[in-house]
């Protein structure tokens, strides 16, 4: 995280008599229009305008594969599986993330094994990763936490070294870019949000990319019940009724009416970016030089996406200033609580306060600004007004 000295105060205004939300989609008439004629249509569920979405996606991304999926959980559920990650494997990540990334380790049978993560990205930190390894240990996932890219380049050598699995979990991280690659271009198996908040929304969905045509195989059969790849085509003029079920496979598909939005979202996704790094930036200048805060750092050869605007509370009450901008009509949130101190990991693992000192740290004090593309100037500037006021 960086900190800079003091800077000169925007204009104090009144509070809002709206309520200012930390994230809402940005929706706009060609989505709208393009449900309507999904919905017109009669294919309402997987189908061409799925398929049609997986190559667009694939081609942004610059990767082999592409796999539509209802969720980015479905997707690291199914990535543990395709690299037949089970029963007493170990993998690696780090506690301070959303729950659905550790939960999938256990519901493939598997122990997570949290690791700490860097002061300045909050990423996972390759040091503790090494130090955490075992003769159990099969796989690193490791979380773009907020949009900035995780270290992969000494995680892909740790790998490397002891014959590791990585996985990436990109829900905050759709047009990051590491050492000017795209993530989830790697060739290691890739996860994506598409939940209402991210940055690419289809209300809920996911994508999983990879340049391995047996992981990609695997995937797209399990998303529908383990049949046949191309059964959703059944429905379809000449399509047939006969099919095979290869695995006791799950329900993950996406569905045309999700695909729908994610067709104009990806075409806008460079606009939505670049609205996003705007408006950082505007944070960062106005932020970054007041007492008490910092504000997030972004590593040389990095691209940062800025699906989170988290800064640190390094001596103010989060919660007494949580509350104030509450006040004024400003939405806020903490990403995350680590899951190492839930009550789930503690009982199962063994985990206890004290087992991850940055991670604890950090999580004490960090709180989530709004920043999206449908905000305006003036709402950034009344969110800085606000803070600085506060922390006057």
């Amino acid at each position: 995280m960086a900190k800079r000295t003091q800077a000169p105060q925007i204009k104090r205004r009144h509070s809002r008599r709206r309520f200012l939300p930390l994230s809402v989609p940005t929706i706009g008439k060609e989505e709208i229009s393009e449900v309507v004629k999904t919905l017109h249509s009669g294919w309402l569920t997987t189908g061409p305008k799925t398929q049609r979405f997986e190559r667009l996606f694939a081609r942004y991304i610059g990767v082999k594969h592409a796999v539509a999926l209802n969720s980015c959980s479905a997707g690291l559920h199914l990535a543990l599986l395709a690299h037949r990650i089970g029963p007493g494997d170990e993998v690696v990540l780090p506690s301070f993330t959303f729950a659905s990334t550790a939960n999938m380790v256990v519901n493939v049978g598997a122990i997570p094994v949290f690791a700490d993560i860097t002061k300045d990205t909050f990423t996972i930190d390759p040091v503790d990763v090494e130090e955490k390894l075992t003769r159990k240990t099969r796989a690193v996932l490791v979380v773009h936490y907020g949009g900035h890219p995780a270290d992969l380049n000494k995680i892909q050598r740790i790998a490397r070294k002891h014959h590791l699995v990585v996985i990436e979990d990109a829900a905050h991280a759709v047009g990051s870019e590491y050492h000017g690659k795209k993530i989830g271009s790697s060739g290691n198996t890739t996860c994506f949000s598409f939940y209402a908040t991210k940055i690419l929304t289809t209300g809920e969905g996911g994508m999983l990319t990879t340049n391995d045509d047996r992981v990609a195989d695997f995937v797209y059969i399990n998303r529908l019940h383990g049949i046949s790849k191309d059964a959703w085509k059944r429905y379809a003029k000449g399509g047939s009724w006969r099919y095979e079920v290869k695995y006791a496979g799950w329900k993950y598909n996406m569905t045309d009416l999700q695909a729908a939005l994610g067709l104009h979202q990806l075409r806008k996704l460079n606009h939505f970016l670049r609205i996003r790094k705007r408006y950082a930036s505007l944070y960062d200048k106005q932020l970054g030089r007041l007492e008490h805060i910092r504000i997030p750092l972004q590593i040389p050869r990095t691209k940062h996406a800025y699906h989170l605007y988290p800064i640190l509370l390094e001596s103010f009450s989060r919660d007494h200033f949580i509350n104030l901008l509450a006040e004024k009509n400003i939405g806020t949130s903490v990403h995350f609580i680590p899951l190492h101190l839930q009550p789930f990991y503690r009982k199962t693992f063994g985990y206890r306060k004290g087992d991850l000192p940055i991670t604890e740290a950090v999580a004490e004090k960090i709180v989530s600004l709004p920043l999206y593309p449908r905000m305006t100037l003036d709402d950034i500037n009344y969110v800085i007004a606000s803070i600085q006021e506060i922390l006057e």
